[in-house]
């Protein structure tokens, strides 16, 4: 049965998987340089390690992202997608927040932390819950 629970659920996955393709996942994991100088980033002379973290950065997002979007059809069995779409945007505003202390990034990687942060707050407003809002019962 969905529930409104559910609904808001599967919005948040497939509202996050999919943002995660297009802004993150897919641009890294073809051209990270081009992401980068997008961004603002002064992109270095020696760009090989730069290239190979954009491009593993962003295998690791389109995984993240088509996992969000599968989980998003039945999100009550998926409720670990939805924790780590927190702990990614929890753990990204921290990031972006220490950057933006030490002055050691662009304008617009600051301007990511209320991004982060609102995608971190919209995991806990979506978070699955059963119909009697208790935890599920365990199986034996």
């Amino acid at each position: 049965m969905i529930t409104k629970g559910s609904r808001r659920s599967s919005a948040y996955l497939l509202g996050a998987g999919a943002m995660g393709l297009a802004a993150f996942g897919v641009p890294l994991l073809l051209s990270p340089l081009r992401w980068a100088q997008a961004l603002r980033w002064r992109v270095p002379a020696d760009t090989d390690l730069t290239v190979y973290l954009g491009r593993s950065l962003g295998a690791v997002a389109v995984a993240l992202s088509v996992g969000a979007l599968r989980a998003a059809r039945r999100p009550e069995e998926q409720r670990t997608m939805v924790e780590v779409g927190f702990l990614t945007g929890a753990l990204l505003a921290a990031v972006h927040a220490w950057g933006a202390v030490l002055r050691r990034q662009p304008w617009t990687e600051t301007a990511e932390i209320a991004f982060w942060s609102a995608m971190a707050a919209g995991a806990l407003v979506a978070y699955p819950r059963h119909e009697s809002g208790g935890a599920p019962e365990e199986k034996a």
